[in-house]
Formats: C-alpha cells, sequence, structure tokens
C-alpha cells in the first residue's frame, strides 16, 4: 500500500471512529473542548526544563482513547507525524542554553537538553490529546460544541469546510496516484522527481473542484452556514466529567506526582 493509501486510509479511519456508539461520544461535546482546553492549558503551563512531572499528563489521552475505543496506535502514529516539525523548533536549545540543571547516572545535563525534552513531551502530549477529541467527537460535533460556546458561526463554518474539503483532496490525489501507477511501471510510494508536477496537477484541479462544489452548494440553496447536529445537551454526567478531568489537572499541576513516586519507592527499599 503506497503512502498516499495509507493517508487516505488514516483520515477515513479517524472519521469514522467519530460514529462510534460509546460512552465518550454520547457525551456533550462542549464537555470534551473545556477538557482538552483545560489540559492544554495545564501542559504548557509547567517550567519550560519540567519533563518528568509532564508524564503523568499522559494518562489524559490515554484513558480518553480506551472510553472512546480509539486504537492507541492510530494516536501514536498522529504524534509521530507531528514529531519532526516539533523537532525543528527545539534543536538548537542545547547549543544555547549549556548550563547543568540535573544529573542522571552521575552525567550532567544541560538546561537546553531538559527544554528540548519537554517541548517534544508537550507537543505529544498536545497531539494526543487533540487527535483523541477528534476521533471521539468529530468535526460536526465539534464545530456545533463551538457554537453554543459563543464561537462565531462564520468561523465554525470554515473549520466544517476545511475538514470536508480534505477528505475530498484526499480522494482526488488518490486517484490521481492511481492513473499514475496504471500508466507507468512504478509502484508504491512516489518519487520525488514526481512530487512537483502532481502538486502542480493537484492545485488546478482542487481550485477548479473548489469552484464546483461552490456552484452545487449555491444551487442547493447555500446561505453561510450548514446545519449541524446539536446532540443531547449538558447533563450531569457532563459535570462529573469535567469536574473529575479538572481536579486530577490541577493535582498533576499542584504535585510532583513522579518525585514523590521515587522517593516512596526509596523509603521502601530502604
Amino acid at each position: 500500500m503506497s503512502g498516499i493509501e495509507a493517508l487516505l486510509r488514516g483520515i477515513d479511519a479517524t472519521d469514522a471512529l467519530s460514529s462510534q456508539d460509546t460512552w465518550l461520544a454520547r457525551r456533550d461535546p462542549r464537555a470534551l473542548i473545556l477538557t482538552t482546553l483545560a489540559f492544554l492549558v495545564v501542559v504548557v503551563s509547567f517550567p519550560r526544563h519540567e519533563v518528568a512531572a509532564l508524564l503523568p499528563l499522559a494518562l489524559y489521552p490515554v484513558v480518553l482513547a480506551r472510553l472512546g475505543r480509539i486504537p492507541l496506535p492510530m494516536v501514536g502514529s498522529r504524534v509521530l507525524l507531528a514529531l519532526p516539525f516539533v523537532l525543528m523548533v527545539g534543536l538548537f536549545n542545547p547549543l544555547f542554553d549549556t548550563s547543568p540543571r540535573a544529573e542522571l547516572l552521575g552525567q550532567s545535563i544541560s538546561g537546553g537538553w531538559l527544554s528540548f525534552a519537554s517541548i517534544m513531551v508537550r507537543a505529544a502530549l498536545a497531539v494526543a490529546a487533540a487527535t483523541v477529541l477528534f476521533a471521539t467527537a468529530g468535526m460536526p460535533r465539534i464545530c456545533a460544541g463551538l457554537n453554543r460556546m459563543g464561537v462565531p458561526a462564520v468561523l465554525t463554518t470554515q473549520l466544517l469546510l476545511l475538514q470536508r474539503y480534505s477528505l475530498v483532496l484526499a480522494g482526488e490525489l488518490g486517484r490521481m496516484n492511481l492513473a499514475r501507477e496504471l500508466r507507468s511501471a512504478e509502484r508504491g510510494d512516489m518519487s520525488l522527481a514526481v512530487y512537483g508536477p502532481v502538486l502542480g496537477n493537484l492545485l488546478l484541479r482542487a481550485v477548479e473542484r473548489a469552484e464546483r462544489i461552490h456552484q452545487a452548494m449555491l444551487s442547493r440553496g447555500f446561505s453561510g452556514s450548514l446545519p449541524i447536529p446539536q446532540g443531547n445537551g449538558w447533563r450531569g454526567a457532563e459535570t462529573l466529567f469535567v469536574v473529575f478531568c479538572g481536579a486530577a489537572f490541577l493535582a498533576i499541576r499542584a504535585t510532583d506526582l513522579p518525585m514523590l513516586l521515587g522517593r516512596a519507592l526509596l523509603a521502601i527499599a530502604r
């Protein structure tokens, strides 16, 4: 299977996961949005050299993935896809901050390496939480929740159109790749020399496809907003979910759980 086909299957799989009937999918999308936002705020609130204290926050995307029946390998693949871009952000930190900050196995570790590791961990946590949110609630329900939270309809409509049109573009790219494979002896992933012409052709076809889609929407009565399902509304389960997650985030932020665990293990060993 080529990389393009793998990308298409990944997009379709994420979109299909949001239609599962799970306890988490039955929750009001506002609860999921609020807890994810609180999670991101807590992640970025840690000092820039903190690494170990961030690790307990990984329980949030892992537990939600299990509740939403989202495969953990899929979440991990999304994290790995984003890490090369994050790598470029903190790549030069060890060169600019060489002051020792910690010791590991008798070796001193500079602040640059700690801040670099902290950036990578924060990015992995943020991407994992966002992946679980989109795979659990789906873009239509997320946009409905944002609407009910006061976000202007023009912004949520743009988000919804962007998500839907990305699937259209992915399908167009898949058809172009299939035509290339049928007309040549080259199979699998495209070579670097082929990417330029293919992307240029995709840009032209995307513009033409966008014009046809817009005309079709206007002919069907599009007036600037799309109908979005509103869900079941806010209930007691949503309140308990938000309160429990918020309390857990505050507890992790207020206490260094890995350090406390390490001290407890040393005390037991003695």
